[in-house]
């Protein structure tokens, strides 16, 4: 027993609901649709007063069934919106994230709920078209709920803002090619700007009682960080954008904008803002602040990224080469960035057939990296080959 009022006092303190909650859609959501659906059946069965000529379009009466080729519109449209809701609400991999029963669980009641989506089409055949469009009404509804409790701008307003979210992100941008796009500089700076004594950052209690309109950019940009290393990047989009309305010169939002729209393969979308921040970074030459340098260095890197992807080598490959132009950083942080970026270039141009140039750059991220060694000697031994075969074309 004092296990349980342990439990109980520390469920309380956190918030958590009641064991019942999760039984409220049954016990009211469930009962209630299927009211409304026997009510609306039975008055158009019946051929309750205007319901034969109570709708629109095709389906002016809607005591009958669906027929003829606009028929197949509802029950269609029906099986759609139960598809669309079941990946909307299980769209994070919950395999790879939970590895217990109940992921196992969760994973094999999706696969349920995606092979109801053909029953559902067959079932909307076998009902009048008032149950029809009182089903496609509800699922509408229910698809809309669903986007909008995946807004942070709409949580926020509601005081449901997930506080896990305010924590720091980590691993997908910090390890792997985004710089210091969230650090001391940015929080330090969100106090100077916020409170004089105590940051709102720092309590992730207080960030719901801060309306998301009157954030400052800065505080906008880092309360969009910890989405890009979810799997739930979209919900960054509406809050960099706000961010950049406010000041559309606001470096760290450009980059993580287009950053975010790189990932999600809106990779014309994804140049625009990094060629806005390139554009800001090299107004008066070439930046020495260390931060500016890893902007310029990775806009430059992923709008190059951005543009071979559409197809547009020879512009790719100047963005690549306005890196190879700059010094080499002294921070090893934007040194990795740098040889990086040599690293594109490299292949941008053994791609293009300019091997003794690829491996001139080559040659510096060796010295750097040595486990790129063996593309190094790749590009060699093609060099040496395509140099034995012009030798022998001059001995003929």
């Amino acid at each position: 027993m004092r296990q349980m009022s342990f439990f109980e006092e520390k469920r309380k303190a956190v918030g958590c609901p009641s064991y019942a909650w999760p039984l409220v859609p049954f016990m009211v959501q469930i009962p209630c649709f299927f009211l409304w659906m026997i009510s609306i059946r039975r008055m158009s069965l019946d051929g309750h007063p205007g319901f034969d000529c109570g709708g629109a379009l095709w389906f002016q009466n809607l005591t009958e069934f669906s027929h003829g080729y606009s028929g197949f519109t509802f029950p269609f449209l029906m099986a759609s919106l139960h598809y669309i809701i079941v990946q909307v609400s299980f769209k994070k991999p919950l395999v790879e994230e939970t590895k217990d029963i109940f992921g196992l669980l969760s994973t094999y009641y999706k696969r349920y709920l995606d092979f109801l989506t053909v029953p559902i089409a067959f079932i909307g055949f076998c009902i009048p078209q008032g149950s029809q469009l009182y089903w496609i009404t509800n699922s509408s509804l229910t698809l809309v709920q669903h986007f909008a409790l995946r807004n942070p701008t709409i949580l926020a307003k509601l005081g449901l803002l997930d506080k896990n979210r305010q924590k720091t992100a980590s691993e997908e941008i910090g390890a792997s090619e985004t710089p210091r796009l969230q650090d001391n500089s940015t929080i330090a700076a969100t106090k100077e700007n916020v409170s004089p004594e105590k940051n709102p950052l720092d309590s992730p209690e207080k960030w719901q009682k801060i309306p998301i309109e009157n954030m400052s950019p800065v505080e906008l940009t880092t309360l969009a960080v910890p989405f890009l290393s979810s799997n739930d990047k979209e919900s960054a989009i509406p809050l960099l954008k706000l961010a950049l309305d406010k000041d559309p010169e606001y470096l760290r939002a450009l980059v993580l904008m287009g950053r975010v729209l790189l990932l999600k393969q809106i990779n014309d979308e994804a140049v625009e803002y990094f060629e806005r921040a390139i554009s800001k970074l090299s107004l008066a030459g070439l930046p020495t602040d260390p931060e500016e340098v890893d902007f310029l260095i990775l806009s430059s890197q992923w709008a190059g990224i951005a543009c071979e992807r559409q197809g547009k080598k020879d512009e790719g490959r100047v963005h690549f080469e306005r890196v190879a132009n700059m010094d080499e950083p002294e921070d090893p942080t934007s040194k990795g960035y740098y040889f990086d970026a040599l690293l594109l270039l490299a292949s941008t141009l053994y791609d293009a057939g300019q091997k003794a140039e690829a491996a001139k750059y080559l040659r510096l991220v060796v010295a750097y990296n040595p486990g790129y060694k063996k593309f190094l000697e790749q590009c060699e031994q093609h060099e040496d080959l395509a140099s034995d075969l012009a030798r022998s074309r001059r001995e003929l």
